[in-house]
């Protein structure tokens, strides 16, 4: 019990001191926080926006569903591949390509095409919605495999795209700049002048990188080629494997099929693109890595700093404070006191510029999530670590400081002037 009291006395003590460290060299001290703060600061704030935006990829750029993979003329993200110019001059991933696939693909669940329009007139009446409205030719699957679903109506039938039917079905936000007052099943809006009836309501995404993906307006993948640029436009075809299980022979199947149809010589690489969820968090790694890289090599060097700043203040009090440690020592301090109590205002002070630093970086690192209009998250992992690595900055650099006080002669001390 005397034990504990003790240490919570030399506790208090401690930062009574390292407050009043600051309140009487403050200029000195804040330049020494300001480091500290800055080191913490960059490491928190960018782990903040990457764990803010890996969880909107996770969760929002999840677009496609479970043991689902896209085909495309290029990648959906591009990260040192050459560039647009390899691609160029690829063929179009074509209507009939699709077709010929999803009549020889034996193992799949579902083959799908869609394809996407933007800037295209789109009314009800007197109301017309904004030109970043998205107008997308789907299949009878295409709701699936965007993993949503239908939650008023129905979706489109295999008979809607054969017959190239003047059917639509539309996302909320569609609805709210038509239909703000109105049930928008069996109404009849125009896309380029041209009638279609809506017959279902999608299901709300909600927004991705500050973008709505429910400012959508989808109408049968024929009629789409039909009003925009005909068969040979290129499109993405999306494929829904039967289980976990069988994916990777589904995947095989697929290349095999589409090398065949496209008559890639053996030996050549493929002239056309297969994503999946699992890839697109791939492509986006090593560009996270980077900058986690940058963010911890800016931190330790302004870490360093500080810790030497942290150890010139500590020096600089242990000097100004030399006939006070004698008188500790003369009424019953031990050597053991004086250095924690010296190690404890290290790292106080250490500490102070920490928290400065955590509460920057998660409110700097959450602008990313209002930016772009997502969900703020706070790294309480990353929080505990930079309080962690302030403690170390404080021992490291505090130690020689409360090591040389704690070895001061008394009588010597009591002596200086």
């Amino acid at each position: 019990m005397k034990k504990t009291s003790h240490l919570k006395n030399t506790l208090r003590e401690s930062f009574r001191m390292a407050l009043e460290a600051i309140r009487d060299n403050k200029l000195r001290s804040m330049l020494t926080l300001m480091g500290i703060t800055l080191g913490v600061f960059s490491v928190i704030g960018v782990m903040t926006a990457i764990r803010t935006l890996e969880s909107s990829v996770e969760s929002g750029l999840n677009v496609f569903g479970t043991n689902t993979f896209s085909i495309s003329k290029r990648p959906a993200i591009q990260f040192g591949h050459g560039g647009r110019w390899k691609y160029r001059n690829r063929p179009n991933i074509t209507y009939d390509l699709y077709e010929g696939l999803k009549e020889r693909a034996l193992l799949p669940l579902h083959v799908s095409a869609y394809d996407t329009k933007w800037g295209a007139t789109v009314k009800y009446k007197d109301k017309q919605a904004t030109k970043n409205i998205e107008v997308g030719g789907a299949d009878e699957f295409t709701v699936r495999t965007l993993n949503t679903n239908i939650s008023d109506g129905r979706n489109f039938s295999r008979d809607d795209v054969l017959h190239m039917r003047r059917t639509a079905i539309i996302g909320k936000d569609a609805i709210t700049q038509l239909f703000p007052y109105e049930d928008p099943l069996d109404k009849m809006l125009s896309i380029n002048g041209i009638k279609f009836r809506i017959i279902g309501v999608i299901e709300e995404k909600g927004a991705m990188f500050g973008e709505s993906q429910d400012n959508i307006v989808a109408i049968p993948i024929t009629t789409h080629l039909q009003m925009f640029g005909g068969w040979r436009r290129n499109i993405e075809i999306t494929v829904e494997s039967k289980s976990e299980e069988s994916y990777d022979k589904t995947r095989d199947e697929v290349i095999g099929i589409l090398r065949t149809l496209r008559k890639v010589a053996p030996g050549d690489d493929n002239n056309f693109e297969l994503t999946s969820n699992k890839e697109i968090l791939d492509e986006l790694k090593p560009f996270s890595d980077g900058i986690k890289l940058f963010a911890f090599c800016v931190s330790v060097i302004a870490l360093v700093v500080a810790g030497i700043g942290i150890m010139n203040i500590m020096l600089v009090s242990v000097s100004e404070r030399i006939k006070e440690i004698g008188i500790r020592k003369a009424v019953g301090a031990t050597r053991r006191d004086i250095l924690t109590q010296f190690l404890m205002e290290a790292i106080f002070l250490s500490e102070f510029g920490g928290i400065a630093g955590i509460i920057l970086g998660v409110a700097g690192g959450n602008a990313v999530a209002a930016i772009f209009n997502i969900p703020a998250v706070i790294p309480l992992d990353w929080a505990f670590i930079g309080l962690a690595v302030c403690s170390v900055i404080g021992i490291g650099f505090g130690i020689y400081p409360a090591w040389k006080a704690a070895n001061m002669d008394p009588i010597e001390s009591l002596r200086f002037e």
